[in-house]
């Protein structure tokens, strides 16, 4: 899987990875690599599949990377609302059947102009940052392993943190099936 990243990584130019991220939608898994070392996490990602034009509700694939980590203290299951924390966690929360965005955001951002970055041909929007695509923890880690999310990647809480503490901005992410 490490190889994919550095073939994608090489197919656009760019240099190859020690550090880097796969997400399978296909097996519902994300895989940190850190040189030799890689942790394996149960995810979810969309309901609704896979696909990067704006408004489908599916999670975007291709290469991208970690343009902003927003959360760092925060205690788990604090509750985000258009990335800032509301004060209450998913415990307080008034709806607890909401998908809420909880304890850390790693968000994305697509490396593939056209195609998760921009427009594609049609002029349609497939801009996977102006989508607000996040890797993020989620109140509802009882649905982890089976497609749950909006178009985000979501992890449990204690998931979300330990890998937001392993992971610095530009780290490279391969969505794929």
């Amino acid at each position: 899987m490490k190889r994919k990243v550095t073939e994608s990584l090489k197919g656009l130019g760019l240099p190859p990875a020690e550090d880097c991220i796969v997400v399978s939608i296909d097996q519902q898994k994300l895989w940190h690599f850190q040189g030799p070392e890689c942790d394996c996490y149960v995810i979810s990602t969309a309901r609704a599949g896979r696909g990067c034009v704006q408004d489908s509700q599916q999670t975007p694939d291709g290469l991208h990377q970690v343009c902003e980590k927003i959360g760092a203290g925060a205690a788990a299951g604090t509750v985000f609302k258009a990335r800032q924390a509301t004060g209450k966690t998913s415990d307080e929360w008034p709806t607890p059947e909401d998908n809420l965005i909880t304890s850390r955001i790693l968000w994305l951002e697509g490396l593939e102009a056209g195609h998760n970055r921009g427009s594609d041909a049609a002029g349609r929007i497939v801009d996977t940052r102006l989508r607000y695509v996040y890797i993020h923890g989620t109140n509802q880690a009882t649905k982890l392993g089976q497609p749950n999310s909006h178009g985000c990647v979501l992890l449990s809480d204690h998931d979300i943190i330990r890998l937001f503490e392993g992971v610095a901005v530009g780290t490279k992410v391969l969505i794929r099936d």
